[in-house]
């Protein structure tokens, strides 16, 4: 397929909800644990890097075989440092041609999925007109500011909903780029992404206690419909392409 390494960055602290990474979901017993199984489905152990300062934390990776980044202190306390000084910080240290960026926090992208923004990303980045891939929710739902409705008239006007703007919320579940476009633009996008459409589920982002609770509860939709399962048609060929 092409040179990806993937991210997936953990830190002790937490402002909204303490050691968040640290806490159990499905049958595992952390959300690092879990997040590392799901990509273990789709792409070898030496190609997933957990990045963390925590050295318990960097456990759980040894234990699971995956590489391991040993995160310099100032890039994981608080949020001292600079978002960019993170994740050129990081990238800087993870020798692939392309970086892909998946957190722990949304727990409930399967792994057919990554395979499918996988493949989208060596289709329309690789091969195609975009610089990078970034997971993202299509929505039409009627958006306010505080200074008013921003894609449809509250009025005589309104609009039915299947007629809205279609827009896309960011899920923070995945955001793929050149390595080289990383470190120049000190951000983990170009200015043309691809945007990848993900299920709702995939959307599900831990940041308050009540979404660890969401997305405990939609747990069993994930069991259900078998999506932890990966069929043998959708596994990746990880032999590089010298064209990647």
């Amino acid at each position: 397929m092409f040179d990806l390494g993937v991210i997936v960055p953990v830190r002790r602290g937490s402002s909204r909800i303490a050691q968040k990474c640290a806490l159990p979901f499905g049958e595992e017993t952390s959300l690092i644990e879990w997040k590392l199984k799901q990509l273990l489905a789709v792409i070898d152990a030496e190609r997933i890097y957990l990045s963390s300062e925590d050295e318990g934390f960097l456990e759980i990776g040894a234990r699971l075989g995956v590489s391991l980044h040993q995160r310099a202190r100032h890039l994981a306390v608080g949020h001292t440092a600079p978002f960019r000084d993170v994740i050129t910080g990081i990238t800087a240290d993870i020798a692939h041609q392309h970086i892909a960026w998946c957190t722990v926090v949304c727990p409930l992208m399967p792994p057919r999925e990554y395979c499918e923004a996988f493949r989208d990303y060596h289709e329309q980045v690789i091969g195609g007109a975009h610089d990078s891939l970034l997971g993202v929710l299509p929505e039409q739902e009627y958006v306010w500011s505080k200074q008013g409705p921003l894609n449809y008239e509250a009025s005589r006007n309104h609009t039915i909903s299947q007629d809205l703007p279609q827009w896309f919320k960011v899920t923070n579940s995945i955001y793929m780029a050149p390595r080289k476009l990383v470190l120049e633009r000190e951000y983990f996008l170009g200015e043309n992404p691809f945007l990848k459409p993900l299920s709702k589920l995939s959307s599900i982002d831990i940041d308050y206690l009540d979404d660890y609770r969401f997305a405990r509860a939609l747990y069993s939709i994930y069991v259900e419909d078998g999506l932890g399962e990966l069929a043998e048609h959708q596994r990746m060929d990880w032999t590089l392409d010298e064209a990647a």
